[in-house]
């Protein structure tokens, strides 16, 4: 019987028994040949027992499964599928339903995700025994309990059982295209919580190897996990519309995989040798040739008709199952450069990189410290930002040189603060990191509020070949005009935001806590800029979607931000306790002066540096302030010449004829 032979209802298992076949084969024969499981115990080593040694890779195979294909199902049926109008829904289609098509594809996701809540909780029995070499059987539940709790990777398994849990039951409840599109949402982030816990700080480079992870696995579990969804759809009709946008997401996931991992690769290879030298490195060429051919599928598929699409995906998502095994064998084959090194320098454990020498104008630009996360934020930022530039002006249209010089700069200079060298001694350093933090959320966000991207977005995304398809702009529109937004853009409330973050981090032990945590030290970083860009968006901002505040008011605001930034920089500069003290103590290099003193210097940056953009944005307002009582006065006093002229009555005329009168009777008094 031939592949055409078949019907559809037949297909669907038959794949799902190949691609599980395939990837079991892959990873039993790479696991052997790695070096993983040898199938020999050694006397007077603990033998956690075969169920352990079989079990816990399965089990962790079983958990990517599920989470690719929770991530690809409920991303599908948020964004790729079409819907149904909701007359009583609201405006930007924030009531649209999801189609039969979608409805489907989210109720599959539920019970996909509740295999995932059950394996990642299969999981934690299984990582004890093989941490302590115990079978699975002694295994108590004390134990379980503190792994679950004190250890990175029993952490990391709790949480994707819990929020795979709670995805399964969203999936039930949920019919409207914005539900699922936060139920996508917490799917990817559900999927993040390994790559936190994948790599160790003593080895080094630990910046580049936690963020390229998560880039590696978000971009492949869209990129799989869509494409298997792709093949369990009925009608040809909603496969087509589908395909042409999950076309242009797996293209920039293909991008995505291949540059994650080769970074990945680079730290834990540490040299191009090993590469065919070790049988890690061999390992990963496997994987490098898999991604290779997985690529030639997807470019073959952009240039056959549409009916070729589910053979060849099916191939393709063979060629996937195949990888995923390498994936796990290689999560468990010894690396070439060990990632719990022996001998570590205490202050390299806990930054992650060596303790940088003495600072220098050289040294605050060059060498970088490579982060996953903010090389691809920058990178995305500037090419998205130039490429609606380039649309524009093919349409015949301009954009404002002063908006893309703007943005640009404002896009450089986080660059230059996350990856370049200064970010380095912002982590040994509270000098720098105040310097870090003023740049941040001050001056980095007036330049991209300044490039209105918003406006540029929505003048540039293109809609979607299908009207029930919920394209880019429209999710753009739905953001602009939600209720979130509206309460966030009130400006007391991007005032409260923006101060209580600066007195919360720096007069309790959040700094301390966040410095230790990679991921914490990211949504620091991450937050200082939003918070910056929603404070300075509701004060100078032009996109659409802003409140219309009266000038008076925004100064006020703004003098208010202003006079609790001073008291900042005021209060830390007469303190006499280090913020932080367990950190900085535990990393400030030698080279330096006293905690105290380097602090004193990060208050008088945050008091006199941190001031000057301000001033700027209050003589940029008092300015607006004044021409928008120009312009009112100058529209009062044409209406007031038009109803002269026409010898009509008006409000102002009705005023100075009762002024008039008012006059007349104290002079006859």
């Amino acid at each position: 019987m031939t592949y055409l032979d078949l019907t559809r209802k037949a297909r669907k298992p038959l794949i799902f028994a190949a691609g599980t076949m395939t990837l079991v084969a892959v990873l039993v024969s790479a696991l052997r040949w790695g070096g993983a499981i040898t199938g020999r115990t050694v006397v007077g080593l603990p033998d956690a027992g075969a169920l352990t040694t079989w079990g816990l890779p399965l089990a962790r195979a079983a958990v990517n499964v599920g989470c690719v294909a929770t991530v690809g199902w409920c991303v599908t049926a948020a964004f790729l599928l079409p819907g149904l109008d909701n007359p009583g829904g609201g405006r930007h289609g924030a009531g649209q339903l999801l189609g039969p098509a979608g409805y489907r594809m989210l109720r599959r996701a539920s019970w996909w995700a509740t295999g995932w809540s059950l394996t990642a909780l299969a999981m934690l029995p299984l990582t004890l025994s093989d941490l302590l070499g115990q079978p699975v059987s002694q295994v108590s539940f004390a134990g379980l309990r503190s792994l679950a709790w004190s250890v990175a990777q029993g952490r990391s398994a709790l949480a994707q059982a819990v929020f795979a849990a709670v995805i399964a039951v969203a999936c039930r409840i949920v019919l409207t295209r914005t539900g699922a599109g936060m139920i996508a949402a917490l799917a990817c982030v559900a999927a993040l919580p390994p790559a936190l816990t994948g790599h160790s700080a003593g080895a080094g480079n630990h910046q580049l190897a936690v963020t390229s992870l998560a880039v590696h696995i978000l971009a492949a579990a869209l990129w799989v996990g869509g494409l298997g969804a792709l093949l369990t759809l009925r009608s040809d009709r909603v496969l087509d519309v589908a395909v042409r946008g999950y076309s242009r997401l797996a293209l920039g996931c293909w991008v995505a995989v291949a540059v994650s991992g080769l970074a990945n690769a680079a730290v834990r290879l540490g040299a191009v040798d090993e590469l065919w030298r070790s049988r890690y490195g061999l390992l990963l060429l496997g994987k490098i040739v898999a991604l290779i051919v997985v690529g030639v599928f997807g470019a073959v598929q952009r240039r056959r008709a549409f009916g070729s699409f589910r053979r060849l995906a099916t191939g393709e998502l063979l060629v996937f199952a195949a990888t995923f095994g390498l994936a796990v064998a290689l999560s468990r084959t010894p690396t070439p450069v060990p990632t719990d090194p022996v001998d570590t320098d205490p202050v390299t454990d806990l930054l992650g990189f060596t303790a940088p020498p003495p600072i220098s104008a050289a040294r605050v630009i060059w060498p970088p410290l490579l982060d996953g996360f903010f090389i691809a934020v920058v990178a995305l930022a500037a090419a998205g930002y130039l490429i609606g530039v380039w649309r524009l002006h093919r349409a015949g249209h301009r954009w404002p040189v002063a908006r893309t010089a703007s943005w640009l700069g404002g896009v450089l200079l986080l660059g230059l603060f996350t990856v370049g060298g200064f970010a380095r001694y912002a982590y040994v350093l509270f000098s720098a990191h105040m310097a870090q933090h003023m740049v941040l959320a001050m001056v980095v966000p007036i330049l991209l509020v300044g490039g209105a991207p918003a406006t540029l977005a929505l003048r540039t995304l293109r809609k979607p070949a299908d009207p029930a398809i919920r394209g880019a702009r429209d999710w753009l529109l739905l953001c602009l005009h939600s209720r979130v937004l509206r309460v966030l853009s009130h400006p007391v409330v991007a005032l409260g935001l923006y101060v209580v973050s600066l007195y919360g981090l720096y007069f309790s032990d959040l700094l301390s806590t966040l410095m230790r945590y990679h991921l914490g030290h990211l949504a620091m970083l991450t937050h200082f800029v939003l918070t910056g860009f929603l404070f300075f968006w509701v004060l100078i901002g032009v996109d659409p979607g802003r409140r219309a505040v009266p000038p008076p008011v925004l100064v006020l605001v703004h003098f208010a931000g202003m006079a609790f930034h001073a008291f900042l920089g005021v209060a830390l500069m007469q303190s006499r306790t280090v913020i932080a003290a367990d950190w900085y103590t535990a990393v400030h290099p030698a080279w330096a002066g006293s905690l105290l003193a380097d602090q004193r210097v990060g208050a008088g940056l945050a008091w006199g540096f941190g001031e000057l953009p301000a001033v700027a944005i209050l003589i940029l307002l008092v300015v607006r302030w004044i021409r928008a009582d120009e312009r009112e006065q100058r529209r009062l006093d044409r209406a007031a010449d038009r109803a002269e002229a026409a010898g009509e009555d008006d409000e102002l005329a009705r005023y100075n004829a009762f002024l008039r009168r008012a006059a007349e009777a104290a002079e006859r008094r």
